[in-house]
């Protein structure tokens, strides 16, 4: 018998999710962002879910080229541009739209020899300090780009970095507005957080919108709101099962390092997981679990294949039991991959890029 573990990937809630976004973004076309290999959920596994996505954004050309190879035509975003002048070629073969964030990559784009000419993505750099021209350079860029023979159309977008927090959008928005006023062309302003936050303040202004965490049924801004506000569901379940209990004495202790010491007789459980199937290490007593579908708490530290949780109130808990990391358990409870992720001192988009390649991953799909 293998072990007792396994990951699920729900398709049904990918649509919904997706579903959910467009209910917050009205006219908006979406990006389906599906980089890091979908956010740890495999690409491969969640394209028939997202297809119904205008386009698919990601990062490098192996994944556009995975896209391609499962039969999809329309529009590919490279989120980060060309590296290289060579990225260009095989963007013109897979026609690739890119984003143009530097003034190395407009020198590739003059210097590259296409009959095809190119859709790229001018990127702002209005606050976020990572990606993208500053504010005063923005308008000499676009200048550059729109004088090219190998550019088609331009859209203009940006990223803004505090859409999950009360700093909001207010201030790049401003700067983006200010120096793009007249300039033509669509616009790409919003990530998950923009979307689902302020969907009101940005209507009408988005072509695109780039909705990543959000497709998963992970909320951006947990935990205010949680993904239950916006009624997103969990794509992704880590599940397992109790291989072992231990009763403890006052003063027994569970784990590396004896972290933690009943302070009362009680009943714990050893759960086949560990921080080799990308479960936390850094987890500790007190992160949510769920045994059976009833909540409880991690105790102890986390091994490499194994963990405890305690089994207080739990009597009918016993070997072989369903143990749900996180995710959505068979009687229909969740326990949201944020929750597990902000008791570990991190965040949902880690733990799903996390999982093992040693975790089986199975596909539900209930389409009709």
């Amino acid at each position: 018998m293998p072990r007792p573990i396994l990951a699920t990937i729900d398709r049904q809630h990918l649509r919904h999710n997706l579903a959910r976004v467009r209910h917050f973004t009205g006219d908006a076309k979406v990006w389906a962002v599906v980089k890091a290999d979908a956010y740890g959920h495999g690409l491969e596994r969640v394209f028939e879910a997202l297809r119904a996505a205008d386009g698919f954004a990601l990062l490098d050309l192996a994944e556009a080229e995975r896209v391609r190879a499962l039969g999809w035509r329309g529009p590919i975003l490279l989120l980060e541009g060309c590296f290289e002048a060579r990225d260009l070629e095989l963007c013109s073969r897979l026609d690739l739209w890119h984003t143009v964030h530097c003034s190395e990559q407009i020198d590739m784009l003059a210097a590259h020899k296409t009959q095809l000419p190119h859709r790229v993505f001018l990127k702002m750099n209005s606050g976020m300090n990572r990606l993208g021209f500053k504010p005063e350079r923005f308008r000499a860029a676009w200048t550059r780009l729109e004088a090219l023979p190998q550019v088609d159309d331009i859209c203009l977008s940006t990223h803004f970095s505090d859409a999950d927090g009360p700093r909001g959008i207010a201030a790049q928005w401003a700067v983006f507005e200010r120096i793009t006023a007249d300039l033509p062309g669509e616009r790409s302003l919003s990530n998950s957080a923009a979307s689902l936050r302020h969907a009101g303040v940005l209507q009408g202004r988005n072509d695109w919108v780039r909705p990543g965490i959000a497709l998963y049924g992970s909320a951006p801004d947990h935990q205010s709101p949680d993904a239950g506000h916006w009624d997103l569901r969990p794509a992704m379940t880590l599940a397992s099962r109790l291989i072992a209990t231990q009763d403890l004495d006052t003063g027994d202790t569970v784990g590396y390092g004896s972290t933690f010491v009943a302070d009362r007789p009680m009943r714990i459980g050893v759960v086949a997981c560990g921080y080799a199937d990308g479960y936390p290490r850094h987890a500790g007593t007190g992160a949510p679990v769920l045994v059976a579908g009833r909540r409880t708490r991690l105790v102890g530290r986390v091994s490499m294949d194994m963990l405890a949780v305690d089994l207080s109130g739990l009597p009918q808990a016993g070997q072989g039991s369903e143990v749900t990391l996180w995710g959505q358990a068979s009687t229909g409870e969740r326990l949201p991959i944020d929750e597990v992720a902000a008791a570990a001192g991190t965040v949902g988009y880690q733990l799903m890029c996390a999982l093992a390649r040693r975790v089986p991953v199975q596909v539900l799909d209930e389409a009709v």
